[in-house]
């Protein structure tokens, strides 16, 4: 039996994938975050499917309910916020899968910076304005970062940045990015995307802190930040432009 990694976008139940659905509705068990899940996710997985909140679980637990399942023969559905390549500890619950000799999978989902783009209708790769996107987070509390990643190094680069796990941290994130971007960088900040708590904020680095604070976020919100989220004046795409006719 196997365990699926299914990353569950930011959290609406309809932003997961067909493969998704499928893979829920099959498994008999299902191990899902209820800090930042909307319930009708749930809904999708079958009526007496085994639903286990891991929210106050350390990865030890998780992999042991995984484990149990396996031997009973059950799949699982292990669902991750947004998609399982950032930050959804898939490669230390797969390492324990693997000594355990469980097999497992990964099915992607929506990214959090993605719904977060979406919400607010803006590209992040803007022609000749920011052609790069950052996806990073800061140090608190958690793992430190690697030399070399520190926000300052990404921002003196000009791309977009989308600053994971930081909402907390948003009035030092902007007085730290300010010397790169300026005050009057634009930045977007979106909690709970797609789901009936949505919180969007549209700012600048002077008074992003401040709406934060004000909006009371402590969890589960993405903070993008670039030139790109706010310019009309750019150059059209050498993709998409006029070619050139054929002198022929």
């Amino acid at each position: 039996m196997t365990v699926h990694f299914i990353g569950a976008g930011p959290g609406a139940a309809d932003l997961l994938t067909l493969r998704a659905v499928r893979l829920i509705s099959q498994s008999p068990v299902c191990l899902y975050a209820g800090t930042y899940l909307d319930e009708a996710v749930l809904s999708h997985a079958s009526a007496g499917a085994q639903l286990v909140d891991t929210q106050h679980l350390d990865l030890d637990a998780i992999v042991e309910h995984c484990v149990r399942a396996h031997e009973a023969g059950h799949d699982v559905a292990r669902l991750c916020s947004g998609d399982p390549s950032l930050y959804s500890a898939v490669a230390e619950q797969a390492r324990r899968l693997d000594r355990a000799g469980v097999p497992w999978d990964v099915t992607p989902g929506v990214p959090a910076y993605a719904a977060a783009a979406a919400l607010v209708g803006r590209e992040l790769t803007v022609p000749e304005v920011a052609q790069s996107v950052v996806l990073t987070r800061v140090h608190a509390g958690s793992t430190r970062m690697p030399d070399g990643e520190s926000l300052e190094h990404f921002a003196a680069s000009g791309a977009t940045l989308a600053v994971h796990l930081g909402i907390r941290r948003a009035r030092e994130i902007a007085e730290r990015l300010t010397p790169f971007y300026g005050s009057d960088c634009p930045v977007v900040v979106v909690a709970e995307a797609e789901q009936p708590g949505q919180v969007v904020l549209r700012g600048r680095l002077a008074d992003i802190g401040d709406q934060v604070e004000a909006a009371g976020l402590r969890q589960a919100a993405v903070i993008l930040v670039g030139p790109a989220l706010d310019t009309g004046g750019f150059t059209e795409s050498h993709l998409y432009g006029t070619r050139l006719r054929d002198p022929r």
